[in-house]
């Protein structure tokens, strides 16, 4: 990388050459307030212009998070008339804002309020008309509220470079601005897979997920049974809320907290993990033996069978039948541990903690109800969780460890847990196939092959025993467009495809702890690159601890089909674990 010289307050530094000037001051110990700098660029217009400064030479100040850095270029940070820009550019923001701060789910993590802070702006330093508000609260995941929006654009950004959809545009002109699907429809009437990672990168409150809290408050209330099953992507971000570093793994403490929060029963969804791979392995056999519909791809990310639906019906058929692991977990509690327990169905309330935004609109499907009964009855994000914690007065970090509930359902496997991170699907379904096919255990349990996410898509041919299973890895929907495009023009070779919605995996899902490298003071500056890699190594890491590594090898999961589902794959297994799936009417339409 060739270097060249700059200026920054008349101080001489060498950089790369291919730097912004926010980017090179952040590099020379210069933070320029910026909205996009903290979430890694997201936004690249520099439309806020809470980033100017002067370039010696420029016809008026510059944008820091666009305007790249030359040879020989003098650069004012603080100078009087950068300093009031940026403050009144901010104050121009605040405007035209909603600022009800104290009621916002935001409060604590708004970039907008950080650079007011910074910039010393004033909120009422301009007055006039504001915009009309649009508010859309109909769809499961996602609620939306302009008066909040600054219109930065990360929003549409990362609809499109993260899942090549482009759900969100900017509607309306002038001071009649808005960000909204096509036409103002709602989240609920359009092709938005739910996924939430406009809500990861939102810097207010004009995208959040829909709170489900109060639901679990009312289940309380109403005395219902009220279960509680936590995903393992939450283990590896949750004490990010209680300042942990990233990466750091609290599953005894959430545990802890769960049970301080009043929850008759604590339960990991790696158990359902653990029964999706029994389920789903035994399919994908059945598929390679009978000649079957292949390749199969994996359902477990609401997320990405959304997308389906909408853009791909005529694929479906490629997809397992098998429901999600919190939704198979649901099942089971809503019929043999209901069972075992001498209670009505109809008594209880199942909760899951997700990382996924998605999630709240599976629950809702009609395909995950048995007898009329819906397996889960209120999903609440990681940080929900949080804020349900805080609420309580639980200081998280001084709980003991604790252990999972052990009735029916508390073992559960290595394999399980890496269900979480992008590839942990096909890595844990690989695992027991490895076993079906040979009768044997693999000596080296790990398939490293498909771990990694870079570059959105990986794949592998894997021998096992003389069988060879060409599989592909994708995540983020503009990954897995690739893949299924294959599928369409019948060139794919593969037998066995995981997807998941959200880039990453379930680690960087639509509910999981907001990363900004404004709030993250102790983290090293590369903290936008490393964070999904530091949360998958907390994954890996649990895997590698547990003494079951297998999911065929789980002794509940075992007990589980000798006294209740007969099988993989019985008639009882598909009338609870399974589901089905169907184009979307007026979206069906491959972009």
């Amino acid at each position: 990388m060739n270097k060249i010289n700059i200026k920054i307050e008349g101080i001489s530094y060498q950089v790369d050459e291919n730097l912004t000037i926010l980017e090179a001051a952040k590099a020379c110990g210069y933070e320029i307030p910026s909205l996009c700098a903290f979430n890694h660029g997201e936004c690249n217009q520099g439309s806020c212009r809470v980033c100017l400064v002067e370039v010696e030479g420029a016809r008026g100040l510059v944008a820091s998070c666009v305007y790249p850095v030359a040879d020989g270029m003098s650069i004012k940070i603080s100078s009087a008339k950068a300093v009031t820009a940026r403050r009144e550019s901010v104050e121009l923001l605040l405007s035209n804002h909603n600022k009800n701060c104290q009621q916002c789910d935001k409060n604590g993590q708004c970039e907008l309020l950080h650079v007011a802070n910074i910039t010393g702006a004033r909120d009422d330093a301009f007055a006039g008309v504001l915009t009309e508000t649009h508010l859309d609260r109909l769809a499961p995941g996602l609620v939306r509220d302009t008066s909040k929006c600054i219109l930065c654009g990360r929003c549409i950004a990362r609809c499109e470079n993260a899942q090549g959809i482009g759900i969100l545009g900017y509607e309306n002109r002038g001071f009649n601005t808005f960000v909204a699907p096509a036409e103002d429809r709602s989240f609920a009437d359009s092709p938005c897979i739910q996924c939430g990672q406009c809500v990861n990168v939102c810097p207010t409150g004009a995208l959040m997920e829909h709170s489900e809290i109060d639901r679990v408050d009312a289940a309380f209330k109403a005395g219902k049974h009220v279960i509680v099953q936590a995903a393992p992507a939450v283990r590896a971000a949750l004490g990010e809320e209680f300042d942990n570093p990233i990466g750091t793994p609290v599953t005894g403490k959430m545990i802890a907290a769960l049970r301080r929060l009043g929850f008759e029963r604590v339960y990991d969804v790696n158990f359902g993990a653990d029964l999706t791979i029994m389920e789903e392995g035994t399919e994908l056999l059945g598929r390679l033996k009978n000649n079957g519909v292949l390749p199969m791809i994996t359902s477990c990310s609401p997320g990405w069978v959304n997308y389906a639906e909408y853009n791909y019906g005529d694929l479906l058929p490629h997809l397992s039948s098998c429901k999600s692991p919190h939704q198979m977990q649901g099942a089971i509690i809503k019929s043999y541990w209901a069972e075992q327990n001498g209670i009505d169905p109809s008594d209880i309330f199942v909760v899951s903690v997700m990382p996924c935004v998605a999630k709240k609109f599976e629950k809702e499907r009609e395909q995950q109800k048995v007898n009329g009964i819906p397996d889960v009855d209120a999903v609440i994000t990681t940080r929900e969780l949080a804020r349900m914690i805080r609420r309580a007065g639980i200081m998280f970090n001084r709980l003991p460890d604790e252990e999972w509930d052990q009735d029916i359902m508390g073992d559960y496997t290595g394999a399980a847990v890496i269900f979480g991170v992008t590839g942990g699907v096909m890595e844990a379904a690989l695992r027991t196939v490895y076993h079906v096919l040979t009768g044997k255990e693999k000596e080296e349990i790990v398939f490293t092959e498909v771990r990694g996410h870079e570059g959105g898509i990986r794949e592998a041919s894997i021998d096992i025993d003389g069988t060879v299973v060409n599989v592909a890895i994708a995540s983020g929907m503009r990954s897995a467009k690739v893949l299924l495009e294959q599928i369409k023009e019948g060139t794919s070779k593969y037998h066995f495809i995981e997807i998941m919605g959200c880039p990453g995996g379930c680690i960087n899902g639509g509910g999981q702890p907001y990363v900004r490298s404004c709030f993250l003071p102790n983290e090293s500056d590369d903290i936008m690159d490393t964070y999904k890699e530091k949360r998958a190594k907390a994954l890996y890491s649990e895997d590698e601890r547990q003494v079951i590594r297998q999911s065929h090898n789980n002794p509940q999961i075992k007990e589980l089909y000798e006294k209740f589902l007969g099988e993989p794959n019985s008639h009882k297994a598909h009338e609870l674990l399974h589901t089905s799936y169907a184009p979307r009417e007026g979206f069906n339409e491959t972009k």
